[in-house]
C-alpha cells in the first residue's frame, strides 16, 4: 500500500523541464567563388564533415538559400563551448588531411571569397536541435529579427509563450531559436530562428493562416500595447545540401 502511494505520488509530479541546451552553436556563411560552388560542397561532403567530427566539432546543418546570387553556404555547427571550439578549430586547421583536401581542393582557384561568423546561443525555449530528416526533402526558412530597443525580452517572452505554438498548430515545425552572443558582435537586439515547411507553398499558407488567426492578433495586440516589438524582420529560404545532417 505504501509502495502505491509512493507510485502514486510520483506519477503526480509534473513532468521535468528539459535542460536548456548550453552549447556554444557558430552560424558560418561562405561565399564561393563565381563557379566554385558546386567544388566547396564536394570539399564539405567529402573532408569537411568528416574533420569536423574528427576534431570535435558536431555538424548541426547545412543549407544553400533558394535565391543565391551571392553563392552561399550557410552551416551551423556547435562545440561544448567557446573555449572548445576554439581548440577544436586549430586543431582541424592544422590538420594534415584538411591541409590536403584544401590543397587540392584549391588546384584550380580558392573556393571562397569571404567567410562570416556568428556565435549562438540557443533560447531557453528552443526545441531540442538534433539530427532530423523526413522521407521528403523540407524547405527550411531562416528569419532574423532585430527588436525595438530594449524589447528582445518582451519579445522571447512571445515566442516562448504563443508562437512557437501557433506555427506548430500551422504546419511549420521548429527547428531551433538562438541569440547571438557576445556584446562586441553588436546583435545584441537580435533572435535568429530556423523553420522547416514542407514546400514553398506550404510556407506561404501556414504564414497566410498564422497572420489571420484570432489569437495570434490578440497575442500581438496584447504583446504590443507599449509599441511594436521588432523593428526588422528578415527571411531567407533555403534547402539542405545532401550531407546536411537535418534535412
Amino acid at each position: 500500500m505504501v509502495q502505491l502511494v509512493a507510485l502514486c505520488a510520483i506519477a503526480a509530479l509534473p513532468p521535468a523541464e528539459p535542460a536548456r541546451d548550453t552549447r556554444c552553436f557558430e552560424i558560418r556563411t561562405y561565399y564561393a567563388e563565381p563557379g566554385k560552388l558546386d567544388g566547396l560542397n564536394a570539399r564539405f561532403r567529402t573532408a569537411t564533415v568528416r574533420l569536423f567530427r574528427k576534431h570535435g566539432i558536431e555538424n548541426v546543418g547545412y543549407w544553400v538559400p533558394v535565391d543565391n546570387a551571392q553563392n552561399k553556404l550557410v552551416y551551423i555547427i556547435a562545440c561544448p563551448t567557446q573555449e572548445a571550439r576554439d581548440a577544436s578549430f586549430a586543431a582541424f586547421v592544422k590538420d594534415p588531411a584538411w591541409q590536403k583536401a584544401a590543397r587540392e581542393s584549391e588546384a584550380n582557384g580558392k573556393l571562397v571569397t569571404r567567410i562570416t561568423s556568428q556565435f549562438l546561443t540557443a533560447t531557453d525555449y528552443s526545441p531540442a536541435i538534433r539530427r532530423s530528416s523526413t522521407r521528403t526533402e523540407r524547405l527550411f526558412e531562416m528569419r532574423i529579427y532585430t527588436a525595438a530597443p530594449g524589447k528582445l525580452d518582451a519579445l522571447n517572452a512571445r515566442f516562448r509563450d504563443n508562437t512557437l505554438r501557433l506555427f506548430r498548430k500551422h504546419g511549420m515545425t521548429n527547428i531551433g531559436y538562438w541569440t547571438p552572443t557576445g556584446q562586441e558582435q553588436g546583435m545584441n537586439d537580435t533572435l535568429i530562428y530556423l523553420l522547416a515547411h514542407k514546400s514553398r507553398e506550404a510556407a506561404d499558407k501556414s504564414w497566410r493562416e498564422f497572420g489571420q488567426d484570432p489569437e495570434w492578433t490578440r497575442v500581438r495586440t496584447e504583446s504590443e500595447r507599449d509599441g511594436r516589438l521588432v523593428d526588422k524582420a528578415e527571411s531567407i529560404y533555403m534547402t539542405p545540401t545532401d550531407y546536411s545532417p537535418i534535412k
